[in-house]
């Protein structure tokens, strides 16, 4: 399959034109590679060290859900990170492409896939976008859990490195209808108290947050950016391989840019 063929086949699943004012999502680097059979290196986050695994194995696309370029740059100058990207992205014929928020509110998208971890039933939008589809997810859990188990669950399948808690005294409460969304969720608290949610799993909340959800009686979960959005970037690289791709692989340098000292 061709590149543009692969890009037109995803866009008409999540399109481009869903990504919210402020996103960018679509291509960030596009060398003259839209014809050439798709070698594709799947990533969470565009990086040099990404950049460098996918001239190591002679990849022509590194497709990836966070965007090189969020902002434009006022300069290119030697030694910047996004200058050295698209400098090595001309000099090797690599493209990179990005699907962000669109991506977050389709089927299989970040969210989806999450709900899909978790084994939620009866599965329906956070904030819904258009027919069907929303940011985050929300579902019950059959059977239902209590929430040491759940914890235990989300430790267990999403491998973060580190799980931040509402505080509670009752480990032993059990839970029926559980909220998620991958990445930065903390802005849409208010949004889940609307659902019935007992419980949040999503990333990146500060302290008030936590504040804000122990007061609207939401048990708050923050699984890390890199723990709650990776899988569906492994779910990319299934979806791709179903098309008989050249060559598709997950990123073996993606990077969680936040590690904790013991």
């Amino acid at each position: 399959m061709k590149i543009a063929d692969l890009i037109t086949w995803f866009e008409e699943w999540a399109n481009p034109a869903w990504c919210e004012s402020w996103d960018n999502c679509g291509w960030q680097i596009e060398p003259g590679v839209l014809q050439e059979s798709a070698r594709v290196l799947v990533c969470l986050t565009p990086t040099l060290a990404v950049m460098q695994e996918a001239i190591a194995d002679h990849a022509n696309l590194i497709f990836a859900h966070h965007p090189l370029i969020f902002t434009p740059p006022k300069s290119l100058c030697s030694g910047e990170a996004i200058a050295e990207m698209v400098r090595l992205a001309f000099i090797h014929n690599i493209g990179v492409y990005s699907a962000h928020t669109n991506f977050d509110q389709v089927d299989d998208g970040t969210a989806d896939v999450l709900a899909q971890i978790l084994e939620l039933k009866e599965v329906s939008p956070i904030v819904p976008t258009q027919s069907g589809l929303g940011y985050g997810r929300v579902g019950l859990l059959q059977p239902w859990l209590t929430l040491q188990n759940l914890l235990e669950m989300i430790h267990a399948r999403l491998s973060p490195h580190h799980l931040l808690v509402s505080p509670t005294a009752d480990l032993q409460q059990e839970i029926s209808r559980v909220a998620v969304l991958g990445g930065s969720g903390a802005s849409f608290i208010s949004a889940v108290t609307k659902t019935g949610a007992q419980a949040y799993l999503t990333a990146d909340c500060k302290f008030h947050q936590f504040q804000e959800s122990r007061e609207r009686h939401l048990i708050l979960i923050d699984a890390g950016h890199y723990a709650t959005e990776r899988p569906a970037c492994d779910r990319l690289v299934q979806k791709f391989c179903s098309l008989n791709l050249d060559w598709v692989q997950l990123s073996q340098n993606d990077e969680d840019f936040r590690q904790f000292f013991p």
